[in-house]
């Protein structure tokens, strides 16, 4: 259902009392941009119609089994993304957030599930983005054989797009020698190394607490109901939300307002009368 002009005067008002905005966003933030929507089985297969042939879900092939079981199509499944992610453009919607965050005492800080490294791309601060399911842009090792984690930079995956296997030599651990995975939190995972997630939460509660009781705007922007990390959080904040969801946008008056609609076509609307 379209917001009410009540919701839309809410939402306004979030925003201009604000002095910071902390930023929650999930998968529904990248749409805009171009990058798929993997809800349900169909939305992975039509992205990739190798694992609708090998009827493998999202949840079989992230997770640190598939790189047991099926490591090329596995690292052509992450390979493929991480090619999808270095070159595309983050939309409209990313720049509509730098610019009220610059005009705040606190600026902004960034809480996401998403993967792809698209707040970094988009100028946002480095040291202020939370990755809560860490990135593709960073590998460990799959054995584990240490807590160690580098940057996949020198990784140019060449993937099979019929087969959706990696053609290319699958990445290897730099000390050990055996096969790299992503370091992103999977399903049934229980050797993501968090290091760097940890550090980021560091530096997230250090703002926090800089902020004190200052008034600060939530937006969680495409945030989704099954894998709900992004949405917990913005809960757990205590602060007012702004929920931009194109499908899933009802929150309780007592924690916010949700505006249906995509996160560019909703923060064009917002920004044009903030």
């Amino acid at each position: 259902m379209p917001p009410t002009e009540a919701q839309w005067n809410r939402a306004l008002d979030y925003l201009r009392a604000s002095r910071g905005l902390l930023i929650t966003a999930g998968a529904g933030m990248g749409v805009d941009s171009g990058l798929p929507d993997f809800r349900g089985k169909e939305g992975l297969w039509k992205a990739y119609p190798a694992l609708r042939q090998a009827r493998l879900d999202f949840k079989r092939i992230a997770q640190p089994e598939a790189f047991d079981r099926w490591p090329t199509l596995a690292w052509g499944f992450y390979g493929h993304r991480l090619s999808t992610y270095r070159r595309t453009v983050p939309h409209e919607g990313f720049g509509i957030l730098l610019r009220w965050a610059e005009r705040l005492p606190h600026g902004a800080f960034v809480f996401t599930s998403n993967v792809d490294g698209q707040f970094q791309r988009a100028g946002f601060d480095p040291d202020r983005i939370l990755e809560c399911h860490g990135s593709l842009h960073w590998m460990q090792c799959h054995a584990h054989c240490q807590p160690r984690i580098w940057s996949a930079d020198g990784f140019e995956p060449d993937v099979d797009s019929q087969t959706c296997r990696l053609r290319s030599p699958l990445p290897v651990c730099p000390e050990c020698g055996t096969l790299a995975r992503p370091n992103v939190l999977m399903f049934n995972d229980l050797d993501w190394e968090m290091e760097r997630m940890v550090a980021q939460r560091d530096r997230l509660n250090t703002w926090l607490e800089s902020v004190g009781g200052d008034r600060l705007a939530v937006i969680e922007l495409g945030a989704g109901q099954a894998i709900p990390s992004v949405r917990h959080f913005s809960l757990r904040t205590g602060h007012p939300i702004l929920r931009i969801n194109a499908r899933d946008s009802a929150i309780s008056p007592r924690w916010g307002v949700g505006l249906e609609g995509t996160a560019l076509q909703t923060l064009r609307w917002l920004d044009a009368r903030i």
